[in-house]
């Protein structure tokens, strides 16, 4: 059982730098943040999740089974992720790509301390408190120091893992693959990369979620393991015996001027590229979702809207099904993972051709990171526009890709790429 206690507070950008710095002294951190955006996104303000009383991790060997076990006998707040290469997990797939992260392929853990904060309170969840451990932890993050202390300028030199001719020629070989009909559409991602380099994770989080602002923002931390990500996209949720799935298909520029950022709207809504390959990835997680779903409850809420972020419009559409009490939650995360805008149509296909054209294991990008609340709801989002780093190895990384359909033009999704990853390399100096 948990002890649970609700506080006043305001969760303003001091406060949360104040929660992010305290919270440092753990080994296991989940901090989630939806930065106010609509109900729809989010039940909660934030999240901040530390401290692990018992956690899961292991390759992807069984790897959903062995979650699901996990998740059924704790019944319990649990937060992690799950890597891209759990895909070989559920299609039998391998993954022999470059790796320089070593993230293990599943995490999640079962948090000791737990805050859920809304716009106007915190409630504080513990579990095996000691004394008045709450009550010490709450003030010592309201005495938390977040003076900006001078850092150590460390030059930052990004390096891409495929060239740019190498990327030219992959693309003509999945417009190849499209041709003959292997498959329709194709998630082709390149990284850049850092070697040798020292990060300050909260303060490059902040920043890179301050010029961002998404709705799915977030900090995680798992011993010498970091995921700063400023995420727009939503994988999957689940509330009660509603699941909802948000893919992104189709990314604009933002204008500084407002009479030309307006019509980019009009012209990324019209544009026929653009609408076909949401539309197909939109099909796509139609057919995953009806593998567990209610017969005739699979439906489109939303087609090809067009959402407005800091740094790019996105096209979004949203997919909702409902499911039987007996179906685990687990279970309905691995009939729908990898998730189809981070893969391609036909799925698997996809991820057999895309494996050999890339040059780097994806791991944690383009998978997902997320929590599972006591009564088995859950809310996950797509590691996309993120910082993956890795302090013992000294590596920094940072993913991008875009969907090849037979309309791609390799220059214009070369230059898709570059403005995807604008954020991350302004914020790394690079």
């Amino acid at each position: 059982m948990r002890l649970v206690k609700k506080i006043p507070f305001q969760l303003s950008e001091a406060n949360k730098k104040r929660l992010l710095c305290w919270a440092q002294q753990f080994n296991e951190i989940a901090w989630l943040d939806s930065n106010q955006y609509e109900q729809e996104y989010s039940n909660y303000e934030a999240i901040l999740a530390v401290d692990a009383f018992t956690s899961i991790k292991t390759d992807f060997y069984n790897a959903f089974n062995d979650l699901d076990e996990y998740q059924k006998t704790t019944k319990d707040w649990l937060f992690g992720y799950l890597t891209y290469d759990l895909k070989n997990d559920v299609e039998g797939l391998e993954s022999h790509n470059y790796d320089g992260l070593h993230f293990p392929d599943l995490y999640f853990f079962q948090p000791k301390k737990l805050f859920l904060f809304t716009d106007s309170e915190v409630e504080l969840h513990y579990l095996r408190m000691v004394d008045d451990e709450l009550e010490t932890d709450w003030n010592d993050i309201l005495r938390t120091d977040i003076t900006e202390k001078p850092l150590e300028h460390q030059e930052i030199k990004i390096r891409l893992r495929t060239s740019k001719d190498t990327y030219f020629d992959n693309v003509r070989q999945l417009l190849s693959h499209i041709e003959r009909g292997d498959v329709y559409e194709a998630n082709y991602c390149q990284e850049f990369f850092s070697e040798d380099v020292l990060i300050h994770p909260v303060t490059t989080f902040l920043e890179l979620n301050k010029i961002s602002t998404p709705p799915f923002a977030t900090f995680m931390k798992v011993d010498a393991h970091f995921v700063l990500s400023a995420s727009p996209e939503r994988y999957l949720k689940k509330e009660g015996t509603t699941v909802i799935s948000q893919p992104i298909k189709g990314t604009a520029k933002r204008l500084s001027n407002p009479e030309e950022d307006a019509a980019m709207v009009v012209q990324l809504t019209n544009d026929p590229k653009e609408r076909s390959e949401n539309i197909m990835i939109t099909d796509l997680v139609r057919n995953d979702l009806s593998r567990i779903a209610k017969k005739g409850t699979v439906e489109v809420s939303a087609l090809c809207k067009v959402s407005t972020f800091e740094q790019v419009h996105q096209m979004i559409s949203t997919i909702r099904c409902e499911v039987e009490e007996t179906v685990s939650p687990v279970a309905i995360l691995k009939n729908t993972f990898p998730m189809g805008s981070m893969t391609g149509a036909p799925k698997v296909s996809a991820m057999k051709i895309i494996e050999k054209l890339e040059d780097t294991k994806r791991g944690l990008y383009s998978g997902a990171v997320g929590y599972f609340s006591p009564t088995g709801d859950f809310d996950f989002n797509v590691i996309i526009r993120s910082i993956l780093y890795n302090e013992t190895l000294r590596y920094v990384s940072y993913s991008v890709g875009g969907a090849i359909t037979a309309k791609s033009n390799p220059e214009q999704e070369y230059e898709e790429c570059l403005l995807k990853a604008k954020a991350m390399r302004e914020v790394l100096g690079g």
